[in-house]
C-alpha cells in the first residue's frame, strides 16, 4: 500500500513539474525565440531552462526536507524501535526524486531549442 502512494505521489510530482515548466517555456517563448535569432545556441537555450527547473527542485527539496525533519522530531513519540530521521533514507529519496525531476526537465528545454524562430518573430 505504501509503495503504491510513493508511486503516485512521484508521479505526481513529475507531472507536475513537467506542467510547469513546459508553461515556464510558453511564456518565454518569444524571448528564447529572439535569444535563438540572435546566435544563441540550442545548448545555451537547454541551460536557460534547467537552470529554471534546477531552481524549481532545489527549492521544492529545501523545503521538503526542512518540513520532514520538522515532521519527524513532531512524530518522534509514536515510532516505537525506528529512528526518527534516517539520514541514509531521506537522502536517497531525495536523490532519487533529483533525478526524476531533472528528467522531467529534460523534455521543456529540448521543446524550447525546437522553437521555430522566423514564425515566432513574425507574430
Amino acid at each position: 500500500m505504501l509503495g503504491v502512494f510513493g508511486a503516485a505521489a512521484l508521479l505526481l510530482t513529475v507531472v507536475g513539474l513537467y506542467g510547469v515548466l513546459a508553461y515556464l517555456v510558453r511564456l518565454r517563448e518569444r524571448e528564447i525565440g529572439i535569444r535563438m535569432a540572435l546566435g544563441s545556441g540550442r545548448g545555451s537555450v537547454m541551460r536557460i531552462v534547467l537552470d529554471q527547473g534546477v531552481k524549481l527542485v532545489g527549492a521544492g527539496i529545501a523545503l521538503g526536507l526542512f518540513g520532514a525533519y520538522g515532521l519527524a522530531r513532531l512524530m518522534r513519540g509514536l515510532l516505537f524501535g525506528v529512528e526518527s530521521f534516517d539520514v541514509a533514507l531521506v537522502g536517497g529519496v531525495t536523490g532519487m526524486l533529483v533525478s526524476v525531476a531533472l528528467a522531467a526537465c529534460l523534455a521543456p528545454a529540448h521543446r524550447a531549442t525546437r522553437i521555430d524562430v522566423r514564425t515566432l518573430l513574425r507574430e
